[in-house]
Protein backbone atom coordinates (compact mmCIF):
# COMPACT_ATOMS: atom_id res chain seq x y z
CA UNK A 1 0.00 0.00 0.00
CA UNK A 2 1.39 3.38 -1.07
CA UNK A 3 2.19 5.43 1.41
CA UNK A 4 0.01 8.75 2.17
CA UNK A 5 1.29 12.06 1.31
CA UNK A 6 0.47 15.07 3.14
CA UNK A 7 0.17 18.30 1.04
CA UNK A 8 0.85 21.42 3.28
CA UNK A 9 0.26 24.83 1.54
CA UNK A 10 3.24 27.10 1.83
CA UNK A 11 2.27 30.25 3.55
CA UNK A 12 2.69 34.20 3.34
CA UNK A 13 3.67 36.04 6.40
CA UNK A 14 2.81 39.82 6.02
CA UNK A 15 4.64 41.90 8.32
CA UNK A 16 4.08 45.39 9.13
CA UNK A 17 7.25 47.97 10.02
CA UNK A 18 6.42 50.85 12.13
CA UNK A 19 5.27 50.08 15.48
CA UNK A 20 5.94 46.22 14.30
CA UNK A 21 9.62 45.41 13.77
CA UNK A 22 10.56 48.55 14.54
CA UNK A 23 9.34 49.05 18.58
CA UNK A 24 7.38 52.47 19.69
CA UNK A 25 8.68 54.17 16.57
CA UNK A 26 8.50 54.80 13.02
CA UNK A 27 11.08 54.52 9.89
CA UNK A 28 10.19 58.57 9.29
CA UNK A 29 10.79 59.11 13.21
CA UNK A 30 14.16 57.57 12.97
CA UNK A 31 14.97 58.98 9.89
CA UNK A 32 14.44 62.50 11.34
CA UNK A 33 16.65 61.87 14.23
CA UNK A 34 19.65 61.68 12.06
CA UNK A 35 18.68 65.51 11.29
CA UNK A 36 17.71 66.92 14.18
CA UNK A 37 13.91 66.55 13.72
CA UNK A 38 12.24 64.04 15.14
CA UNK A 39 9.80 66.18 17.55
CA UNK A 40 8.31 67.81 14.12
CA UNK A 41 7.81 64.14 12.70
CA UNK A 42 6.75 62.52 15.80
CA UNK A 43 3.74 64.99 15.50
CA UNK A 44 2.98 64.20 11.71
CA UNK A 45 2.93 60.46 13.14
CA UNK A 46 0.42 61.85 15.72
CA UNK A 47 -1.51 63.57 12.89
CA UNK A 48 -1.57 60.75 10.53
CA UNK A 49 -2.92 58.09 13.25
CA UNK A 50 -5.72 60.68 14.81
CA UNK A 51 -6.77 60.96 10.65
CA UNK A 52 -6.38 64.59 10.62
CA UNK A 53 -4.00 64.01 7.57
CA UNK A 54 -4.04 61.53 5.11
CA UNK A 55 -0.89 59.44 3.57
CA UNK A 56 -0.06 61.91 0.58
CA UNK A 57 0.10 64.61 2.96
CA UNK A 58 2.08 62.81 5.34
CA UNK A 59 4.81 61.63 2.43
CA UNK A 60 4.71 65.56 1.05
CA UNK A 61 5.23 66.83 4.39
CA UNK A 62 8.03 64.85 5.76
CA UNK A 63 9.67 65.14 1.83
CA UNK A 64 10.46 68.50 2.73
CA UNK A 65 11.72 68.06 6.70
CA UNK A 66 14.23 65.88 4.46
CA UNK A 67 15.74 68.29 2.05
CA UNK A 68 18.91 67.10 3.41
CA UNK A 69 18.85 63.42 3.72
CA UNK A 70 21.60 61.50 2.57
CA UNK A 71 22.25 58.05 1.98
CA UNK A 72 24.46 58.08 5.29
CA UNK A 73 21.75 59.70 7.00
CA UNK A 74 19.51 56.52 6.08
CA UNK A 75 21.73 53.51 7.34
CA UNK A 76 22.58 55.45 9.95
CA UNK A 77 18.65 55.47 10.92
CA UNK A 78 18.61 51.78 9.73
CA UNK A 79 21.45 50.36 11.78
CA UNK A 80 20.51 52.30 14.88
CA UNK A 81 16.62 51.86 14.93
CA UNK A 82 14.94 49.98 17.74
CA UNK A 83 14.52 46.53 15.99
CA UNK A 84 12.35 43.62 17.93
CA UNK A 85 14.72 41.03 18.33
CA UNK A 86 15.35 37.90 16.15
CA UNK A 87 13.70 39.07 13.34
CA UNK A 88 16.30 36.97 10.59
CA UNK A 89 15.99 34.24 12.95
CA UNK A 90 12.28 34.56 12.10
CA UNK A 91 12.63 35.16 8.33
CA UNK A 92 15.00 32.13 8.16
CA UNK A 93 12.50 29.63 10.11
CA UNK A 94 9.82 30.82 7.72
CA UNK A 95 11.97 29.94 4.79
CA UNK A 96 13.40 26.66 6.22
CA UNK A 97 9.64 25.93 6.77
CA UNK A 98 9.36 26.12 2.71
CA UNK A 99 7.11 29.90 3.43
CA UNK A 100 6.98 33.02 2.55
CA UNK A 101 7.79 36.45 4.32
CA UNK A 102 7.64 40.11 3.20
CA UNK A 103 7.62 43.35 4.50
CA UNK A 104 4.43 45.83 3.64
CA UNK A 105 4.53 49.27 5.14
CA UNK A 106 3.30 52.56 4.74
CA UNK A 107 6.64 53.92 5.10
CA UNK A 108 9.61 54.91 2.24
CA UNK A 109 10.45 52.30 0.02
CA UNK A 110 14.23 53.44 0.36
CA UNK A 111 14.08 52.38 4.44
CA UNK A 112 11.87 49.43 3.74
CA UNK A 113 13.68 47.96 0.90
CA UNK A 114 16.34 47.48 3.21
CA UNK A 115 14.99 44.78 4.99
CA UNK A 116 15.61 42.21 1.90
CA UNK A 117 19.56 41.74 2.78
CA UNK A 118 17.47 40.68 6.64
CA UNK A 119 15.44 37.97 4.81
CA UNK A 120 12.52 38.78 3.69
CA UNK A 121 11.78 37.81 0.60
CA UNK A 122 9.71 41.06 -0.71
CA UNK A 123 9.25 44.57 1.03
CA UNK A 124 7.25 47.33 -0.63
CA UNK A 125 7.07 50.76 0.85
CA UNK A 126 5.41 53.97 -0.07
CA UNK A 127 7.34 55.17 -3.48
CA UNK A 128 9.58 58.28 -3.18
CA UNK A 129 12.33 59.71 -4.99
CA UNK A 130 15.79 58.84 -5.09
CA UNK A 131 18.00 60.08 -2.23
CA UNK A 132 19.58 62.53 -2.64
CA UNK A 133 16.09 64.30 -3.40
CA UNK A 134 15.44 66.33 -6.45
CA UNK A 135 12.13 65.30 -7.25
CA UNK A 136 8.45 65.44 -5.20
CA UNK A 137 7.27 62.27 -3.64
CA UNK A 138 4.02 61.28 -6.12
CA UNK A 139 1.28 61.03 -4.30
CA UNK A 140 -0.17 58.20 -6.29
CA UNK A 141 2.91 55.97 -5.19
CA UNK A 142 2.21 56.43 -1.65
CA UNK A 143 0.34 53.43 0.00
CA UNK A 144 -2.13 53.26 2.64
CA UNK A 145 -4.38 50.95 4.34
CA UNK A 146 -6.34 49.51 1.48
CA UNK A 147 -2.94 49.40 -0.73
CA UNK A 148 -1.80 47.23 1.52
CA UNK A 149 -4.75 44.63 1.02
CA UNK A 150 -4.02 44.79 -2.84
CA UNK A 151 -0.02 44.37 -2.56
CA UNK A 152 -1.03 41.27 -0.58
CA UNK A 153 -3.19 39.93 -3.02
CA UNK A 154 -0.37 39.97 -5.70
CA UNK A 155 2.53 38.71 -3.19
CA UNK A 156 0.20 35.85 -3.26
CA UNK A 157 0.01 35.29 -6.77
CA UNK A 158 3.55 36.02 -7.39
CA UNK A 159 4.06 33.48 -4.62
CA UNK A 160 1.67 30.89 -5.90
CA UNK A 161 -0.33 30.97 -2.39
CA UNK A 162 -4.02 32.03 -1.40
CA UNK A 163 -5.36 34.86 0.60
CA UNK A 164 -6.25 31.45 3.68
CA UNK A 165 -2.54 30.79 3.57
CA UNK A 166 -1.46 34.35 4.64
CA UNK A 167 -0.67 35.31 8.09
CA UNK A 168 -0.34 39.09 8.97
CA UNK A 169 1.27 40.63 11.59
CA UNK A 170 0.39 44.45 12.58
CA UNK A 171 0.28 47.26 15.52
CA UNK A 172 -2.20 49.86 14.17
CA UNK A 173 -5.44 51.32 11.76
CA UNK A 174 -3.26 50.83 9.33
CA UNK A 175 -3.23 47.42 9.32
CA UNK A 176 -6.89 46.90 9.84
CA UNK A 177 -7.94 46.01 6.44
CA UNK A 178 -5.25 43.35 6.19
CA UNK A 179 -5.87 41.75 9.15
CA UNK A 180 -10.00 41.35 7.63
CA UNK A 181 -8.44 40.04 4.51
CA UNK A 182 -6.42 37.33 5.92
CA UNK A 183 -7.07 34.01 8.49
CA UNK A 184 -4.42 34.53 10.74
CA UNK A 185 -3.62 37.67 12.56
CA UNK A 186 -1.04 38.32 14.73
CA UNK A 187 -1.58 41.94 16.63
CA UNK A 188 1.95 43.23 17.80
CA UNK A 189 2.68 45.56 20.65
CA UNK A 190 -0.38 46.92 18.94
CA UNK A 191 -3.69 49.79 20.21
CA UNK A 192 -6.69 48.01 21.37
CA UNK A 193 -8.92 48.18 18.61
CA UNK A 194 -6.65 46.25 16.12
CA UNK A 195 -6.28 43.50 19.29
CA UNK A 196 -9.79 43.16 18.77
CA UNK A 197 -9.77 41.95 15.04
CA UNK A 198 -6.55 39.88 15.69
CA UNK A 199 -6.33 36.02 15.86
CA UNK A 200 -3.82 35.77 18.41
CA UNK A 201 -1.71 39.13 20.23
CA UNK A 202 1.79 40.03 21.42
CA UNK A 203 3.62 42.37 23.44
CA UNK A 204 7.16 42.51 24.06
CA UNK A 205 10.12 42.54 22.38
CA UNK A 206 11.10 39.35 20.38
CA UNK A 207 9.29 38.71 17.20
CA UNK A 208 10.06 34.76 17.43
CA UNK A 209 7.88 35.01 19.97
CA UNK A 210 4.82 36.27 18.22
CA UNK A 211 5.84 33.96 15.10
CA UNK A 212 5.41 30.95 18.24
CA UNK A 213 2.00 32.04 18.26
CA UNK A 214 1.11 30.83 14.53
CA UNK A 215 4.00 28.81 13.64
CA UNK A 216 2.02 25.46 13.90
CA UNK A 217 -0.92 26.90 12.75
CA UNK A 218 -2.26 25.98 9.51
Amino acid sequence: MAALVSMTMARLHLFDLDGTLLYDTSAPVEISRQLGLEAETVALDKAISAGLIGPPEYAARVRELWADLTEAHVASAFEGAPWLGRIREVWAAIRQEGDYCAVVSLSPSFFVERLTGWGAHAAHGSLFPAVPFTEPVDPAGVLNAAAKVEIARRLCEEFGVTSADCVAYGDSFSDKDLFGAVPTSVAVNADLHLVGLATHSYMGLDLWEAYELVRHAR
